[in-house]
């Protein structure tokens, strides 16, 4: 059992976007400091923050002198490199510990550890090469989808091949760098489990959400899914086994595809607070954001229960093209709220804010959060 981090203690976080932003509110209004550390300034998670120290990942000296000025180190994003992590440590307990960081924010080792612990996954080859590649793609068949090992996410780095004809496009297009190759999937749908775990092992989770992705963007989260109670369950049961093989003290969300005939394969890890479950903020007791603060500072974790079901939308650069987004407009719905990240610029693309409506139906909520974003173009 660790020593309970108190009320008035620092926390620091590695990253400084719209996570670290939430994470570093919710801390806040629990009466703790946050430092932020990251190569940017005027950040998201630093206009809330006590502290923001602006150095680069790779100042090892800067990182030590950061995580000595708190009392617990966390992160808002898991492509934190592992030195920087590992250097946090020596100054300051770290949670999640940096060798689950490492696990997850590569592909191939994060693919080995489910396939050790005997969880589905989507058949997958290692690629190394473009030999290496075009083998892959005999032994998988097409279509198929090939994907950076490392630095991967919204779609970035991704390349669905149809034929042999594109091997030689896909390698190039993954910058010859070392990949998976995934077997296509038909999917009935998309959905996540967020889950929190302490040092005491103990569990609470937000059960399934249903995610529907936009040019491999998430755009729109439903809780709980729309899908049967079976599927939820064995969703959650595998989630925790994640948690609990990997020792995870702190948020984990894990992403899964759901099969035609409804088979759950995970797709990814996220070792940290996810897009999919900031709508938790207005819908449960206790917040994904919180339940990491309790985590990683040795509190006990709070109820995840909903008040009621909820639908989330993001909100994008795009939004803003043909001017400042009508904001009345959205907030005349009752039942939504409104959340911005502070950045500075828009761009197509980033994600810029989300909204989440609140209903005692979830396809009304679902229903209501589309309606509130389209009110914003108008």
């Amino acid at each position: 059992m660790i020593a309970p981090i108190l009320p008035g203690a620092a926390i620091g976080v590695l990253g400084s976007g719209q996570l670290g932003r939430m994470f570093a509110i919710a801390a806040r209004r629990m009466g703790y400091r946050v430092h932020t550390f990251s190569p940017d300034q005027d950040t998201p998670t630093g206009q809330i923050a006590d502290l923001e120290v602006v150095a680069p990942y790779d100042d090892l000296d800067a990182v030590e002198n950061f995580a000595r000025s708190v009392s617990v180190v966390t992160f808002e994003f898991e492509n934190v490199p592992a030195p920087t992590a590992a250097a946090a440590h020596r100054c300051a307990p770290v949670r999640p510990d940096g060798a689950i960081l490492h696990t997850t924010q590569q592909r191939i080792r994060e693919k080995r550890f489910l396939s050790k612990a005997g969880l589905p996954i989507t058949p997958y080859r290692e690629v190394h090469s473009l030999d290496g590649l075009h083998q892959a793609l005999n032994e998988l068949g097409y279509p198929a989808v090939l994907k950076t090992a490392e630095f991967g996410y919204d779609g970035k780095g991704q390349f669905k091949i149809d034929s042999a004809a594109q091997a030689g496009e896909a390698w190039a297009a993954v910058r010859e760098q070392e990949s998976v190759l995934e077997a296509f999937i038909d999917l009935q749908c998309e959905i996540s489990v967020v889950a929190a775990r302490g040092d005491d092992g103990h569990f609470v989770h937000y059960g399934a959400i249903e995610n529907q992705h936009s040019h491999h963007i998430l755009d729109l989260s439903i809780a709980p899914a729309r899908v049967p109670p079976e599927i939820s369950n064995r969703a959650v049961e595998m989630a925790r086994a994640v948690l609990d093989e990997l020792g995870v003290v702190g948020v984990l969300c894990v992403e899964f595809f759901v099969t035609r005939d409804g088979q759950l394969l995970i797709n990814e890890l996220a070792p940290r607070p996810h897009n999919s479950g900031h709508l938790t903020v207005d819908a449960c007791v206790t917040s994904q954001f919180e339940q990491q603060l309790r985590a990683v500072c040795g509190l006990p974790l709070g109820s995840s229960a909903m008040h009621r079901p909820a639908a989330m939308a993001n909100l994008l650069g795009d939004i803003w093209s043909n001017g400042e987004p009508n904001w009345p407009a959205a907030c005349a719905f009752p039942d939504v709220k409104l959340h911005l990240y502070g950045k500075l610029a828009p761009r197509p693309g980033r994600k810029m804010g989300h909204l989440t409506a609140l209903n005692l139906d979830a396809e009304e909520a679902y229903r209501i959060v589309i309606k509130a974003r389209q009110s914003l173009l108008t």
